[in-house]
């Protein structure tokens, strides 16, 4: 007689009796769950389309796109769309509120599902990229202006067999999937670009997609930003500082014993002299580092000094980059401070080395050829060959 074992070499009929059941139950109590079948990432179709639309096709799905990242951007999915049988744990999604913001804590769907129905349905075992529509989760009620169900989309990261899913025999009979919800990314594009609804012209994007209020947020994020700090530096203009000379002695003009009313100091244009040189405040980029002057005293600007100056005289060249403030010690003109002082958003407008020498757009037409200014001009000028 032989002797009794449980695990046998080769599945026999104890595995598919157990596999049936099995199945049978993601029959009578699993949810119904919508698969959209990753077929692959997209590369241009050699010799096909044009620079503008290429055509794309699909390569094998086990391929990766990116061998840097290790990741598909690009992806193609099925038209098709596969129905099958899961089993999962429902549970509340609680915000934890802690010292770096608010966090989902619990975002992470994992799925159980049957092995063979699956291969049986998909073709292929289920695998990351795979997107997983479950239409029990849509919501009637949303607050919103669409007369449509809101549907819920989760994406495939990891596949493992699940340590219930191994019977008596040692074999494994069911999958686990860790989802997590898509968002609106280059990933998704063609499960997003669908019709949120049969004959609809809304798509899922419109409906699903939080780019454009994530955008206002951020819009406005910057705005309230550079409304509370337009410049780089700090402001002190705001301060009430006593301001000193060059040697450190208080700027300030008193009245005499005989005469304590301070409504007869004068400061006229023969006194000129008298003005507080600097801020009692002294660092890199402060408020008066944006083509001031220090003491708020009148300046003039242009390319080339003033003949006739006066001591005291504040004047700002404007053919200096940065912009710099003179003023003339009575022998000759001294700096002050440059305007270094730029405004903090990402434009181009900004006054800056970055934006108008190292990114520098502008072309010129050298021997009727026409260059980039970037481009070295050696190369451009190089003297052509007789013929």
């Amino acid at each position: 007689m032989p002797r009794l074992s449980l695990y046998k070499p080769e599945r026999g009929n104890d595995y598919e009796f157990l596999d049936r059941q099995i199945g049978e139950m993601f029959q009578v109590g699993g949810t119904d769950i919508n698969i959209h079948k990753y077929i692959g990432p997209e590369n241009p179709a050699e010799g096909e389309g044009t620079a503008d639309q290429p055509t794309y096709d699909a390569v094998k799905e086990t391929n990766i796109q990116d061998l840097l990242f290790l990741e598909n951007r690009d992806r193609k999915y099925d038209p098709d769309i596969y129905t099958m049988r899961a089993i999962y744990n429902v549970q509340d999604i609680d915000f934890d509120l802690s010292q770096f913001g608010l966090f989902l804590s619990n975002d992470t769907l994992f799925m159980t599902i049957h092995i063979r129905s699956s291969v049986k349905t998909l073709g292929r075992k289920i695998m990351s990229g795979d997107v997983i529509e479950l239409p029990h989760l849509k919501d009637e009620y949303a607050l919103n202006d669409y007369d449509m169900a809101l549907k819920r989309f989760y994406v495939v990261e990891d596949v493992n067999r699940a340590a219930e899913g191994f019977s008596h025999t040692w074999y494994p009979h069911l999958y686990r999937l860790k989802l997590k919800q898509i968002y609106d990314g280059q990933e998704y594009a063609e499960i997003l670009d669908l019709p949120a609804t049969e004959g609809s012209d809304t798509t899922l994007r419109d409906v699903l997609s939080t780019y454009e209020k994530e955008m206002q947020i951020s819009n406005a994020v910057v705005a309230q930003a550079e409304a509370d700090s337009p410049k780089s530096g700090f402001e002190t203009s705001h301060y009430y500082t006593v301001a000193t000379n060059d040697d450190g002695t208080i700027a300030l003009k008193t009245a005499d014993q005989e005469d304590l009313e301070a409504s007869n100091i004068s400061n006229t244009a023969d006194e000129v002299t008298n003005r507080p040189e600097r801020e009692g405040y002294t660092g890199y980029l402060l408020n008066y580092g944006d083509g001031t002057t220090p003491n708020g005293a009148p300046y003039g600007f242009g390319i080339q000094f003033p003949r006739n100056p006066i001591r005291g005289d504040y004047y700002l060249r404007t053919d200096f980059f940065p912009n710099r403030m003179f003023t003339y010690d009575g022998t000759r003109w001294v700096k002050v401070t440059d305007d270094a002082r730029m405004t903090l958003s990402n434009t181009l407008d900004r006054y800056t080395q970055k934006t108008s020498f190292i990114n520098n757009t502008n072309t010129n037409t050298i021997n009727g050829e026409v260059v980039e200014e970037r481009q070295s001009l050696s190369k451009a000028l190089k003297p052509k060959a007789d013929n």
